[in-house]
Parts: C-alpha cells; sequence; structure tokens
C-alpha cells in the first residue's frame, strides 16, 4: 500500500497562509498618502517633529498675535476715550473753574461761572454801586464859609476806602478763595444754563418729525430753568466725571472714588444712548457732543475700566 502525502504542507506556499511572519515578505496593501491634509493628525504630528516647520508655525502665529493687537489699537484709538473730553471752550471753562486756575480779568465780569455764593455780576455791580452812594460825604450847606479844600479831602479819602472795600468784596466772592463744592456748584449752573431747553429751544431747530399718524397731547409749557433734561445731566454728570478723573490722577489706592467714576461713567453712557435715540441723531445731540468734546466710546459698546 502505498503512502500518504499530506496536501497540507504542499498548499501553504501557495495560498499564502503561512503562519511564518517575515517583515520581507510583508507587502503593505494600503495606497500611500501623497497628499496631508493640514489640519489632519498626520500634518500634526509631522510638523511635531520637523523642526523648520514648527519655526515656520511659531512665526505664523506671532505675526497673527501682532497683527491682531495693532488692528485692536486703532479701532481703540478711532473710537475715543470713554472718560476723558477733547478741549473744547466748554470743557476748558469748566477745567479752569474746577481747578481754580481763572484768570483774574474774569473776576468781576458778567460771567456768571466766575463768582461764588450765588451772586451775579450785576447784582454785585449796583449793590456796590448802592454802598458807595449811601456812604458818600454830604456837600456842605453854606458854600462861602465851608473849607473846599478839607471836602475835598473827604471825597478823596471816601474813594479810597471805596476801592478797598471793592477789592475786599471781590476777593470773597470770587471762586479761587471757594472750595470744591462751591466750584462744582458753579460748573452745575453753567451746565444748566448753556444746555437747558429753556435756552436752546430759542437757537437749535427741531429734531427731525418722525413718520407716524398718532397725534401726542400738547405738552405743558416749561416753568423756570431747565434741569432734567437728559442733555442737562449729562453735561453735569461729565463735570463730575472730569472732577473724579482728576482726583485719581494722583490717588491710585482710592477704590471708593474709583467706582463711583465707573457708576458715573455708566449713568452718562445710558442717558447718551437715550438721548440719541429719541433725538434721532438731530441738532441737539451733535450740538451737546460738539460742546462736551465727547467721542463715540463715551455711549457704544461695553465700557470698562
Amino acid at each position: 500500500m502505498p503512502p500518504r502525502l499530506s496536501l497540507q504542507g504542499i498548499s501553504k506556499p501557495f495560498s499564502g497562509s503561512s503562519h511564518l511572519s517575515n517583515p520581507l515578505t510583508i507587502v503593505k496593501r494600503e495606497p500611500c498618502k501623497v497628499d496631508i491634509r493640514a489640519g489632519s493628525f498626520e500634518a500634526r504630528q509631522r510638523r511635531r517633529h520637523d523642526p523648520f516647520l514648527m519655526a515656520q508655525s511659531r512665526q505664523r502665529k506671532a505675526a497673527n498675535i501682532s497683527r491682531q493687537q495693532a488692528l485692536f489699537e486703532e479701532r481703540q484709538a478711532a473710537l475715543g476715550d470713554p472718560v476723558k473730553s477733547e478741549p473744547t471752550p466748554f470743557i476748558q471753562q469748566i477745567d479752569a473753574i474746577q481747578s481754580g486756575n481763572i484768570p483774574p480779568q474774569t473776576v468781576g465780569s458778567a460771567n456768571v461761572s466766575t463768582w461764588n455764593h450765588f451772586i451775579k455780576a450785576d447784582e454785585f455791580d449796583s449793590a456796590l454801586e448802592y454802598s458807595k452812594t449811601l456812604t458818600e460825604p454830604l456837600p456842605p450847606q453854606d458854600a462861602n464859609i465851608a473849607d473846599p479844600h478839607a471836602h475835598a479831602q473827604q471825597i478823596q479819602r471816601h474813594e479810597q476806602a471805596h476801592q478797598n472795600a471793592l477789592e475786599a468784596m471781590k476777593r470773597i466772592v470770587q471762586l479761587s478763595s471757594g472750595n470744591t463744592a462751591d466750584r462744582t456748584r458753579v460748573n452745575i449752573e453753567a451746565c444748566i444754563e448753556t444746555f437747558g431747553r429753556h435756552n436752546t429751544d430759542k437757537v437749535l431747530p427741531p429734531k427731525p418729525a418722525a413718520v407716524t399718524t398718532t397725534e401726542h397731547p400738547e405738552k405743558t409749557p416749561r416753568a423756570g430753568p431747565d434741569t432734567g433734561s437728559p442733555e442737562v445731566q449729562v453735561a453735569i454728570l461729565t463735570t463730575k466725571i472730569m472732577n473724579l478723573s482728576r482726583h485719581l490722577q494722583t490717588t491710585n489706592k482710592d477704590r471708593h472714588n474709583k467706582r463711583n467714576l465707573r457708576v458715573l461713567v455708566h449713568k452718562r453712557q445710558k442717558l447718551l444712548q437715550y438721548l440719541r435715540r429719541k433725538e434721532r441723531g438731530g441738532p441737539r445731540w451733535q450740538n451737546l457732543m460738539t460742546s462736551l468734546g465727547l467721542s463715540d466710546a463715551a455711549w457704544k459698546g461695553e465700557i470698562s475700566m
């Protein structure tokens, strides 16, 4: 009987099912990747092990960050400062009064902002003239027996005393002798007289008419000076903000007033947004922003200090 041959050993070389793991005979069946996607895992691994690609990525990142910083600074510069105002004539006047650097020639003029104790220039001049008239020496009853030289001396002494009294009263009523509360009060009066609607209604044209068919009832005429309109309140807040910001320039640890400054700035921002919405960017809005020297940063976006 012929011997039996096993076909298992013969079929192994042809079927390729050999259990021997020879790395030289194994052929990778997956196709080779020629293009690697930029954000894929293979690209990240390649950059991680290639110093040249890593340096390129760092340079691109640094250039992007510097460009973003430059664009941010340009936008902030174009937007302006939410706290400070441009040096307009009204702001310069408020700043001069608040700091006490009032020119001597303005004392005694008709400008209300240069007086203290609720005194106006015409009232001050009339009171001094009345006192001068009351204390003036009487003319002699009989000019034939009177001494004209003595009467002239009396008039000269009276004039000298009046000049001394005038100088003393000017020193008393001038704002340079007052405190910060007095100067702030005078600045508030200047804001009311400058932006109050009892004065601006006579000069500024009305706002653009809205497209609506609703008929509103006629408003009651205003009695007395206007102290509650948004533009007056914005001007008063600007005066207080200037005072606090000047104080905080020399006092860095005053956290209480820093918070007060933030509160005033955000309150002014809300009033400006309301006024712009109601006035539709009309003459009253433009006059307020131009006179106070405020930029768009005072009412646009989120103010962080």
